[in-house]
């Protein structure tokens, strides 16, 4: 890759870890409020260092090594920074069940968040989808279903990396559930700072699963994504401490970011399928969907204060 394409690589892999992680920030922030100083300064280094190099840092390591069995796990450490064709090899073959797996992920992610969870609404049509929330279930399962019979025609692993794509799905699912439900539990006084601060740990742990996994539809590159995702997270802990109040004035930001989500979800399961697209599709989809919500985000305010004025 040249230069110009590693920057537009890695800097949609930076944008899309930040509006990514909106959700995993806002919590973190709530939280950190209610900390004493030196928990709160230990959590935005020490947490910090954890959540980049460990988190962020392992995973596509284990998701590699994962469709990549016939390797150890040191095999393929060690043949990703030494640029060892054989795991370029490798990695090529298993291409199509990582983008399986992942693309059934983030496509679930985006069904999820339509069909079931709270928002504000940009179109018309998400409250419609979202008053028939019941519907996630069926359709889920319909289309995992259709997905896994073409599967089993074509490769039947690939059926198997489809079924782990649904079942990350529904764990890491239930995880965020339970974050959001014990929310107010960890802004109360009772919990102990160092007992907030491992649960904020493994809530992150759960809410990277989508910037890590949605990484290799931009590129199976793992030092790319290293540094694509570290460098987002870095801004996420910014916005944490400086600039969360700001984020949540944009109201549909979460928005693009689940439609980047979608979008990336199924562009992952038509490459794994054989149908290819430049590099730049990734990137500039995420781009774009930011750039775009932001914009009605931004209508969405000055219309407020036009009415604020009225009154």
């Amino acid at each position: 890759m040249s230069i110009v394409n590693i920057l537009v690589v890695v800097l949609g892999l930076c944008v899309f870890e930040v509006i990514s992680s909106i959700d995993n920030a806002i919590v973190n922030a709530s939280v950190l409020k209610t900390l004493p100083d030196k928990y709160r300064k230990w959590f935005l280094t020490w947490g910090l260092l954890f959540a980049v190099f460990v988190v962020r840092g392992l995973l596509p390591f284990v998701i590699v090594w994962l469709v990549n069995t016939n390797l150890s796990f040191v095999q393929v450490f060690s043949f990703v920074f030494s640029n060892n064709p054989e795991i370029a090899h490798y990695v090529e073959l298993s291409k199509p069940l990582l983008l399986l797996g992942g693309g059934i992920y983030l496509f679930f992610v985006f069904l999820s968040w339509l069909f079931l969870e709270e928002k504000n609404y940009a179109f018309l049509v998400e409250g419609f989808i979202h008053r028939r929330g019941v519907w996630f279930y069926s359709i889920a399962s319909i289309f995992l279903t259709g997905i896994i019979y073409y599967c089993l025609k074509i490769n039947p692993v690939l059926a198997l990396s489809a079924t782990i794509g649904a079942t990350a799905f529904f764990i890491t699912d239930g995880f965020k559930q339970n974050a959001e439900s014990k929310e107010k539990d960890l802004t109360s006084a009772h919990l102990s700072a160092f007992s907030k601060i491992l649960y904020l740990e493994i809530i992150d742990m759960a809410f990277s699963m989508d910037g890590v996994i949605g990484a290799f539809a931009f590129t199976i590159s793992v030092p790319l994504i290293l540094l694509g995702n570290g460098l987002g997270a870095l801004v996420v802990r910014e916005f944490t401490v400086r600039g969360i109040n700001l984020i949540s004035k944009f109201a549909y930001l979460k928005n693009g970011a689940m439609y980047s989500i979608g979008m990336l979800g199924g562009l992952m399961i038509l490459e794994s399928f054989g149908k290819e697209y430049p590099f730049w599709i990734a990137p500039v989809n995420t781009i774009v969907m930011l750039l775009f919500f932001l914009a009605l985000s931004y209508r969405e305010i000055k219309d407020a204060q036009k009415v604020k004025i009225k009154k």
